[in-house]
């Protein structure tokens, strides 16, 4: 159940991501990330904190493999890509991309989410109304 194209986020490198020589310190690859995957669900019309208050459920990241492939500088526009690769019952597979406008692919990275009930810190399935028919 793969999305068939590509969601995009659109991300200016500041001051704050960069280290003293103004290149993207490798922790804020991570930040992008997961601010596109929250832009991805508010795009599908999931509001992630009324869902928890609503459901007690909330999406953690189980797991996550990274290839910085080359760096970002300060200023740089980049482009953080969403496809979801994976469907299961109490998780999300994510293939995600961190590029630069001029098209260079800086970062590829495998995400894995799961639904996870907040109260007793355990994954559950996802509702199956969670996600519309025009996400997958």
């Amino acid at each position: 159940m793969a999305e068939r194209e590509p969601f995009r986020w659109p991300v200016r490198v500041y001051w704050e991501d960069t280290d003293a020589g103004g290149v993207v310190y490798h922790a804020s690859y991570l930040r992008f990330l997961e601010r596109a995957r929250s832009e991805w669900l508010r795009a599908l019309g999931v509001n992630q904190m009324a869902y928890k208050e609503s459901t007690g459920l909330a999406f953690l990241v189980r797991e996550m493999q990274l290839d910085f492939l080359r760096a970002a500088l300060l200023d740089d526009e980049l482009s953080v890509t969403v496809t979801v690769k994976e469907r299961r019952a109490a998780s999300i597979l994510f293939a995600q991309t961190i590029d630069r406008t001029d098209g260079a692919c800086l970062v590829r990275a495998g995400v894995r989410v799961a639904c996870v009930d907040t109260r007793r810190m355990r994954a559950v399935a996802m509702p199956a109304d969670l996600f519309s028919e025009s996400s997958s």
